[in-house]
This record gives structure tokens, C-alpha cells and sequence, in this order.
């Protein structure tokens, strides 16, 4: 317990999420005696994690800007239920200012960063200027959007791209995810992909603003979990390597990241924590670096929440990270145990694996694979955990997000968490639909893999 009273943080708690992340919070509020509170679409009434919650509240139609993405919907499934706060998970309205201000506005407590923090660090390039004002090295580029719309300072765009070098990329400010992104190799590219990659961020957030960007190749892409509690207190917990992507979206992370020097690390989260400070970070937030091969550390972004991957830094660590933000949120100071695991961060004794198995085909370039799932199995055994909230008999739908698992392992070390997740694969039985299950017990047998040879163009 982390209060005299030996009561939990809150009395009742909202995930605002559903799937495995939903499922995954639900345990650990059962774990610290809070109530919990599902929130769902029509296409998930009989999801698993409406039937694990205490309480379960309709949200709207299957499409998410009809449900998961409603904050209105969301905070009066809050208040009509009686919560204390609400939990974001990741995805959907996790990194909505708005979403985090109408919950407090509401009375309700937010469990993640402040508003104001959500919205400097969701802003890309306000994070770039943060980061560099802190003295954190930021990956070449420019910090202003681009001036898309008009023709007449094209030119100076181009002087731009020039002084940052080919090829470069065209980001989004206001998102992530690849979606606004465009790769230039001559300044004759630069015009078409500001546009392209202007309209998509646009369609995707809101916010068509871009800005220009160094393309480091090759190059590692490395995070750091950081934990931020009240009064300005933060520390890094370890670092994550998520350079298994494919079109930037990862598809296998671990920690800690190979071949990193004490020394290194320990600079690593020198430079994630000065980031996170200069933004005001509170609660829980990642920070993810570019590392290159004259092995220097670029910051790229922070994400304020939880990430997708957090699972294998609790193996690591040993620690509820969930649990964590849920005392922050409350109140608490950084626990003793997050201190212990602070202190010795830069020389983990365990190493652990996650493998996303998503309802993709790695055949036809990863395509989206719904449909109702036959034979489900999932693996077990020493040092195997799986976070997923699907089974047999259960439809995926095409609505949300393709990830249907997360297989995890640890060991001792490095190539005993290899072999345990090469083990845990082969036990894997599904049919129904197809996955990318075969991708992923070819990846742990791949030789570059299993040396360590990890970049971002790994995949390709």
C-alpha cells in the first residue's frame, strides 16, 4: 500500500480504451481493489474487456469517431457511473488535450500528463524546440512549419531542405505513426511531398502543418520510460530498442537495447529526463532517440502515455507501471520501488522481448486480416507472458487496429529471452485468419537478428 490508510488510489476508475490495454488495466485495478469501468462500441459488446470490468457503458457505433474517440461520451460514461478518474490507455484520446482538460473540468481525475504537457509534447515541433532549448540533441531539421500554402516562399523551403541535406523527411507536427511522412531524395521531390504529406497530416489530425526533418540511415531508434511525479521529480527506468518497424510502426521492441556501454546509457537517460523536465512532464511518458553509427543519441519526440511496449520494461524492472501512474495520479511521490529500479537503470540484470501478432499478412505487404478466429492457443511456461483479449470464436473486426497479442519473454539474459520467445511462437496455434505469426518465427531465427544487427531498415 502506498498510503497510511491502506486504501486504493480511487474507488472506481474509467479505461477509455478497450482490447488488450483495457483488459491489462482491469487486472491491475482488481489488483489494488478499484472498481472498474469498460467503456465499448457495438462492435465490442461481448469484448473481452466489457465482460472482465465491473461496469460496462455503450459508447456509440462500431467506428471509432462514433465511439472510442467521443470525449463527451466518455466523460459522462465517467460521471453517469460514479468514477473517480479515468485511464487513457494508449491510442484514441490518449494524447488529447482537450479530452484531458473536459476530464478535469468534469471534476474527474486524468491518469497521465497535464493537458498543458499533452499539448506542448503532442506538438512536434514545439517538442523539438523544448528539447533543444534544454540542450538535448534534436536530429537536424527545422523547427517552424513549413509554408505549404504558399508559392512564394517555396524558395526559402528549398534553401532549407538544402541546408539540412538529402534525403530528408516531410513530417507531420501534430502526429505520428508515419501518417504525413514523405521521404525526399532531391529538392525536384520536395514541392509534390510537402503537399502529399500536408494533406495527410491534415486528414489525419486536423493539422496539415509539416516540417522538415534529417533522414538518419542507418540508425537504431531507441526510447527511454520515463516516470514523472508532482513536483517536478522524473526519472528514466530503462530504455526500450524498437528498431524492428515496418513503414514506422514497430513490430518488436526489447530492453535493454544491445550494445549499449553503462556509459551510454546512462547518458541516454540523462538526455530523455532534461527533455521530459523542460516539458513539464508529470505522470508517465516515453522519450524516443535516434542512435547513429558514430553512436550519438538524436531526440526525436516524447509520448506523453502509456506506451504499447511498456510490458517489457515491467519484466525488467519488475514493476506495475499502471499501478505506478495510478498512485501518481492520486498523489504519491515516486514509490521506493521505482527509485531501486531508477538507481540501477543503467545496468539491467534481465532482458526482455515483445512481438506484436497482428491480423496482418506479412505476404501481401502486411495487409489488414479480419475475420472470426478458429483455434486459439496461446503459449505459457517460464518467463512467457501474453497480453491479448481475444479467443476463439471471436471476430476481428476492421474497425480498430489490427494487433491482436502481445507476446512477451524474459531471461537472464539476451539470448535466453530469445530462446524463450522462439519457443513460446512455436506454441502458437490460430487459425480462422491469417497473422503475422510466420514473419515473426522467422524473425527470431534470423541470424542478423539474433547478432544484434538492428536498425530501422531492418525490415525492408
Amino acid at each position: 500500500m502506498r498510503n497510511d490508510t491502506g486504501a486504493p488510489p480511487f474507488r472506481r476508475l474509467l479505461i477509455a480504451n478497450r482490447g488488450e490495454i483495457a483488459v491489462r488495466i482491469i487486472r491491475t485495478c482488481r489488483d489494488l481493489g478499484i472498481e472498474s469501468v469498460a467503456v465499448y462500441s457495438d462492435a465490442d459488446v461481448d469484448a473481452a474487456h466489457v465482460r472482465a470490468a465491473d461496469v460496462a457503458v455503450r459508447l456509440g457505433p462500431a467506428p471509432a469517431a462514433e465511439s472510442y474517440l467521443r470525449a463527451d461520451a466518455t466523460v459522462a460514461a465517467a460521471l453517469a457511473t460514479d468514477a473517480d478518474a479515468i485511464h487513457p490507455g494508449y491510442g484514441f484520446l490518449s494524447e488529447r488535450a482537450a479530452f484531458v482538460r473536459a476530464t478535469v473540468e468534469a471534476g474527474l481525475v486524468f491518469v497521465g500528463p497535464s493537458a498543458e504537457a499533452v499539448e506542448a509534447l503532442g506538438d512536434k515541433l514545439a517538442a523539438r524546440r523544448t528539447a533543444r532549448d534544454a540542450g538535448v540533441p534534436v536530429v537536424p531539421g527545422t523547427f517552424a512549419p513549413a509554408a505549404v500554402d504558399r508559392p512564394d516562399a517555396l524558395g526559402a523551403v528549398v534553401a532549407e531542405a538544402e541546408g539540412i541535406g538529402f534525403p530528408l523527411l516531410v513530417k507531420a507536427a501534430a502526429g505520428g505513426g508515419g501518417r504525413g511522412m514523405r521521404r525526399v531524395a532531391n529538392r525536384d521531390e520536395l514541392p509534390a511531398a510537402l503537399a502529399a504529406g500536408a494533406a495527410e497530416a491534415r486528414a489525419a489530425f486536423g493539422d496539415g502543418a509539416v516540417y522538415l526533418e534529417r533522414e538518419l540511415r542507418p540508425a537504431r531508434h531507441i526510447e527511454v520510460q520515463l516516470l514523472g511525479a508532482a513536483g517536478g521529480e522524473i526519472v528514466a527506468l530503462g530504455e526500450r530498442d524498437c528498431s524492428i518497424q515496418r513503414r514506422h510502426q514497430k513490430l518488436v521492441e526489447e530492453s535493454p537495447a544491445p550494445g549499449l556501454t553503462r556509459e551510454e546509457r546512462m547518458t541516454l537517460h540523462e538526455l530523455a529526463v532534461r527533455a521530459a523536465r523542460a516539458a513539464g512532464l508529470y505522470n508517465v511518458a516515453t522519450a524516443e532517440f535516434l542512435f547513429d553509427t558514430d553512436r550519438r543519441f538524436w531526440f526525436l519526440e516524447v509520448n506523453a502515455r502509456l506506451q504499447v511496449e511498456h510490458g517489457v520494461t515491467e519484466l525488467v524492472a519488475d514493476l506495475d507501471l499502471v499501478a505506478e501512474q495510478l498512485w501518481i495520479a492520486a498523489g504519491a511521490g515516486l514509490s521506493d520501488d521505482v527509485q531501486r529500479v531508477a538507481a540501477a537503470a543503467a545496468e539491467p540484470r534481465r532482458h526482455a522481448l515483445e512481438v506484436r501478432l497482428s491480423a496482418e499478412d506479412p505476404s501481401r505487404e502486411f495487409a489488414p486480416s479480419p475475420g472470426r478466429i478458429g483455434a486459439w492457443a496461446m503459449p505459457a511456461g517460464p518467463g512467457v507472458r501474453v497480453d491479448t483479449a481475444v479467443a476463439a470464436g471471436d471476430r476481428i473486426a476492421p474497425h480498430y487496429d489490427p494487433m491482436i497479442a502481445k507476446v512477451l519473454t524474459v531471461g537472464a539474459d539476451r539470448g535466453i529471452a530469445i530462446d524463450r520467445m522462439r519457443r513460446a511462437l512455436d506454441e502458437i496455434v490460430i487459425a480462422g485468419i491469417q497473422t503475422t505469426l510466420p514473419f515473426d518465427r522467422a524473425l527470431v531465427r534470423d541470424r542478423a537478428f539474433l547478432d544484434g544487427m538492428l536498425s530501422t531498415d531492418y525490415v525492408a
